[in-house]
């Protein structure tokens, strides 16, 4: 291999990017543990991860809501509605626009106001409801979703839950960062911000209050058609890797669909709407500097404006909220990319230009500058709605249900077919993470599409982060690994091993809440593979939508064979090439859990059971308990003796282990309250002793109702 030389100018970027990185650790040590920066709103409520895998209709506990509930109409055919939209926008300056990871792209003024957008809907007897919050925000951190929830209790109780709440991120690049709590993305915040954080969560607080206040009895309708003008694939080569018999099922290598619901009130008064439509808001580059809410928050500005009319922007009863989908590899820059230098096209596999390297290979597009741009792809979003909004006819009718699942994604054993298994990864970015996309570039010259690591970088990697293990770098092959995000925990952890995954049904139509970004293929896939699920189970021919950048941020979702190509987007599918699959086979069980109601099933982070052998401090692994609101307390109903129950152990690696626990409800099940706890005994070593410890853990609560 040829050795590489440097340029005066790289050789500068290095040194300067080496003391930068020390700089930031310790900017970011201190950071975490001054009193006065991150102990006002606490994104766990006792430690640094959330609670273990819980199983669907889990929600955070029984108490009495503090805010009286309003009476309800209830002899109507359709569903409880109510909508709301509240400020979210924060600091407008001193602070990080999130999404490029562009140094000096901090805020200098607003170009457009940011709104939480909350839609409410509940079943006409109040058995069961959902929330669906659309935030013009980068992405949903999973600390803000913790904090929402937990506001949520406060207030109402066991109304709103992690089961039922979906907190979903729009993806403007152009709003404020500072709102997470993994290192990789406070790095790239410069810092935890509680003013931004506070503004956020009191922004959606506010949403779904006014939503909570304001619901009515209504009728949802749903409608579809196809976006055209409005979006290209960015890394097409990587979507050509796919089969091509997959590909040939469809007519293009993005999605074009829109799935619009039209929400009006018994009259037929108008409401809101929710759309979803696959685009990246990045009309605005990573040359602006003006707060705003990009492409997709100009069509709803344009639509309330018009619902809204003799009020100003933000003001009004209607709400329009066009949320995200599976965007990961979709732009609206349609002109595509050019080398800016010279004018030829520079779509190919590394998305780099003959003269000046991946820097100059830049898309652009439709309009004259990027404020022409967003107003264009906007206004062909939002005129896409009108005419769906307009035709609308389908009713949406049914029972609304909810499942949830946290989820240790670096360590999924996914079923490849009966025989084979693979399993997901620590997280961990590649080299491409660094090159940046078409639609903004990294700042050092990195290419995209690199499968083999750099001596340099690595040795600089490893002398000030230390080197990932053999076992990271063999699972996420062929991913070379420029940051091993999974093995890094100082100050704290960079990236999230536990993750949530959600789906909510409303009659026909199911909404998938997904920690991340899909690619097109990745989205049609679990689209595909959930409706089957559905399917199987008896519900036939479900609307399946995948709802992007939901309640916790994991980066890219790539197919397998994408992620072969390494690619920006496959080098940030951090669990590695079998993520995909491993998604398709959770949202599968949540899937299954909605349609049949058969089983619950928690999984937690565990011990060995053996150590339970050698003490008897408890008799069981498990109990089932009911709650009596009568007398308050938690009745035992079954334990590892009962036929009803299941308690499996799953031996990891290093010594960690999960144990899963399945409760198969019978028939004879009282409707009610309940909740699973998980008994154990762990080892420690004491000096030179070994001491076994017991413990427990009990997750959130879960309703038994009636089968429908």
């Amino acid at each position: 291999m040829a050795k590489r030389t440097f340029s005066t100018l790289e050789i500068f970027l290095i040194f300067l990017f080496v003391m930068m990185t020390g700089v930031t650790v310790a900017l970011l040590s201190l950071l975490f543990v001054t009193s006065g920066t991150v102990e006002n709103h606490t994104g766990f409520p006792t430690t640094q991860i959330p609670p273990a895998t819980q199983g669907p209709h889990s929600h955070p506990g029984i108490s009495t809501p503090s805010t009286p509930e309003p009476t309800l109409f209830q002899n109507f055919s359709g569903y409880h509605i109510g909508v709301g939209r509240a400020d979210c926008t924060g600091q407008v300056a001193d602070i990080i626009l999130m999404g490029y990871s562009k140094t000096g792209q901090n805020a200098e003024g607003i170009l457009t106001r940011l709104y939480s957008r909350a839609f409410i809907l509940a079943e006409p007897d109040e058995s069961s409801r959902v929330l669906f919050v659309s935030i013009e925000i980068g992405m949903v951190s999973q600390r803000l979703r913790l904090e929402v929830l937990n506001r949520l209790q406060s207030k109402y109780g066991s109304l709103y839950r992690r089961d039922n709440v979906i907190l979903s991120g729009t993806h403007t690049h152009s709003a404020p960062a500072g709102y997470f709590q993994y290192s990789t993305f406070v790095i790239a915040s410069g810092g935890f911000s509680n003013r931004t954080f506070e503004y956020m969560a009191a922004g959606i607080m506010k949403s779904i209050e006014i939503a909570h206040a304001n619901m009515k009895p209504g009728k949802i309708f749903i409608n579809k058609g196809n976006v055209d003008g409005a979006q290209i694939n960015r890394s097409p080569s990587s979507y050509l890797r796919n089969p091509q018999s997959e590909r040939a099922r469809y007519s293009s290598n993005t999605d074009k669909e829109m799935v619009l619901l039209k929400m009006v009130d018994l009259n037929g008064d108008d409401l809101g709407l929710i759309s979803w439509f696959a685009i990246h808001p990045v009309s605005m580059n990573n040359s602006n500097h003006l707060v705003n809410s990009d492409n997709v928050g100009y069509a709803s500005y344009l639509f309330e404006q018009e619902k809204n009319k003799g009020y100003l922007p933000g003001e009004g009863p209607y709400v329009a909220a066009f949320a995200s989908s599976n965007l990961g590899d979709v732009s609206p820059n349609i002109l595509g990319p050019h080398c800016i230098n010279t004018g030829e096209s520079c779509d190919n596999a590394n998305s780099t230009c003959p003269i000046g390297g991946p820097s100059m290979c830049i898309a652009m597009g439709p309009g004259q500058d990027m404020l022409d741009s967003t107003q264009i792809i906007g206004r062909i979003i939002y005129q896409k709605a009108k005419e769906l909004y307009a035709s609308a006819s389908q009713e949406v009718t049914g029972p609304l249900a909810s499942a949830h699942q946290w989820v240790n994604m670096t360590d999924v054993t996914v079923w490849l077919n009966s025989t084979h298994t693979a399993k997901t990864c620590k997280p961990a970015l590649g080299y491409s993470f660094a090159a940046g996309t078409i639609d903004g570039f990294g700042t050092l010259n990195f290419t995209q599409g690199t499968t083999v690591g750099d001596p340099l970088w690595d040795s600089i990697r490893d002398q000030y982060l230390g080197k990932p293990s053999e076992e990271i770098k063999e699972c996420q092959k062929p991913k070379p690994i420029l940051l091993h995000t999974g093995e890094l925990s100082k100050p704290h952890p960079w990236h999230p091993d536990i993750v949530d995954v959600q789906i909510i049904t409303l009659g026909f139509l199911a909404i998938t809440a997904i920690p991340g970004e899909f690619t097109t293929m990745s989205g049609r896939r679990l689209r595909e593979a959930v409706q089957e699920e559905f399917a199987t189970y008896g519900m036939l021919n479900m609307t399946v939508v995948i709802s992007g950048l939901c309640n916790v941020y994991t980066h890219y979702i790539t197919t397998y064979e994408e992620y072969q190509a390494q690619r920006y987007e496959a080098a940030s599918t951090i669990y590695g090439p079998h993520t995909l699959s491993a998604y398709i086979q959770l949202f599968r069980v949540l899937a299954k859990a909605i349609a049949t109601g058969e089983v619950v099933e928690v999984t937690f982070v565990g011990a060995n059971p053996k150590n339970s052998a050698e003490n008897k401090t408890h008799q069981t692994f498990l109990t089932v308990e009911k709650y009596e609101a009568t007398s308050a307390t938690w009745k035992i109903m079954h334990n590892d003796a009962s036929w009803e129950t299941r308690f499996y152990w799953h031996k990891g690696l290093r010594g960690h282990s999960n144990a899963t626990i399945q409760w198969h409800i019978p028939d004879t099940a009282q409707p009610g309250t309940y909740r699973i706890r998980y008994f154990g005994h762990n080892r420690k070593k004491n000096f030179l002793k070994a001491v076994i410890l017991p413990f427990e853990s009990t997750p959130s609560t879960f309703d038994v109702v009636t089968t429908w």
